[in-house]
This record gives C-alpha cells, sequence and structure tokens, in this order.
C-alpha cells in the first residue's frame, strides 16, 4: 500500500481516537515531544526501526523512555498498534500528520515567523489577533531568527508567504537592474 496513504489513514485513526476519550491535547503534547526525540536521537530512530536489534515490548519502553518515562493511555495504546502491525518506521510521519490534523480539528494554525533578531511579544499578539481576525483560528508561530535577512521579517501560514525582509527587496532591486541592463547591450 502506498506509503502516504498509510501514514494518513493511522493519523486519522489517532485523531479520531483522541476525539472519543477527550485525550486531544495530552496526546498532541506526547506526538510532539516523541517526534522531536526520533528526528534529535538518530540512534533511538535507527533502533526503533529495526527488525531484528529488540524486541516490540523494548522499543515501546523505548518510545515511553522518550516521553519522560510515561505515557497516556491513548499514546500507549497507539505505540502498541504501531508496533504490532510494524509501521514503527513510518512513526514519525504519522505523529507529523496526527499533529497537523489534530490542530486542524480544533482551529489551530501554524505559522512561522522569520527575522533577524527576537521578536517583542507585542509583535507575536498582533499577529496571533490578525490570524484570528481573518480565519476564526488561532495561531501557533514558531520564530526563527535568520540575520541574512538583513531586517524586516518573512511570516508564513498554510500556503501563504508574506515576504517582507530587507534582502528579498534588495534581490528584486537587484533583478530588476540586471534586466535592464540586458535591454541595454
Amino acid at each position: 500500500m502506498n506509503r502516504s496513504i498509510v501514514i494518513t489513514r493511522y493519523a486519522r485513526a489517532l485523531e479520531k481516537y483522541v476525539r472519543e476519550t477527550g485525550g486531544g491535547a495530552v496526546v498532541a503534547g506526547e506526538a510532539e515531544l516523541l517526534r522531536e526525540r526520533l528526528g534529535s536521537v538518530p540512534d533511538l530512530l535507527r533502533v526503533v526501526n529495526s527488525r531484528d536489534m529488540v524486541t516490540k515490548a523494548e522499543k515501546k519502553t523505548l518510545l515511553v523512555s522518550a516521553l519522560g518515562g510515561k505515557s497516556s493511555t491513548e499514546m500507549g495504546r497507539f505505540l502498541d498498534l504501531v508496533l504490532q502491525k510494524g509501521r514503527e518506521d513510518l512513526l514519525p510521519e504519522i505523529l507529523r500528520d496526527f499533529t497537523v490534523i489534530h490542530e486542524r480539528a480544533n482551529g489551530i494554525r501554524r505559522a512561522r515567523l522569520t527575522v533577524v533578531s527576537a521578536p517583542p511579544e507585542k509583535l507575536l499578539e498582533s499577529l496571533r489577533k490578525l490570524v484570528r481576525d481573518t480565519t476564526g483560528d488561532d495561531a501557533r508561530i514558531e520564530v526563527t531568527i535568520d540575520p541574512s535577512l538583513i531586517g524586516g521579517f518573512v511570516f508564513d501560514i498554510d500556503d501563504y508567504l508574506l515576504d517582507a525582509s530587507v534582502k528579498r527587496q534588495l534581490d528584486i532591486i537587484k533583478e530588476q537592474f540586471i534586466e535592464k541592463n540586458r535591454r541595454i547591450i
């Protein structure tokens, strides 16, 4: 079966399960943490994905340890299912898709703000209010620091990108200058 179909099915199943049990917020936090740990500790992911090195019970113990030694009932049962079906190699993608589906179902949009230096909290609140006023959803803004922007900012939410950086403006001027000089020659 197509890999992306399997990932989506597991993510949707987990969302449906946590909606029924009411444990969505807890499981969403655990999914974020586990996905982060799987991404930042390559050996953990390698061991969990291995077919020969450890048993399924040991894999679950490792995954629960990555969550701080305990997990919610929902996450525990979900990990059991994933391991039982041999889909542990898809776990990071399943958790990513679950997080997106869960946030959408709860009116939360992810956004990325890229700036030269740490923005004031007042700016972040203004952006959250703007998103809330235009979409009706709350915004979860991830801030990225990128000194190469020179100044300004880049705001990315869903499939909308607002690039108000000095770097982008200089690139536009450079392109216009090059185009103008081509006409002269």
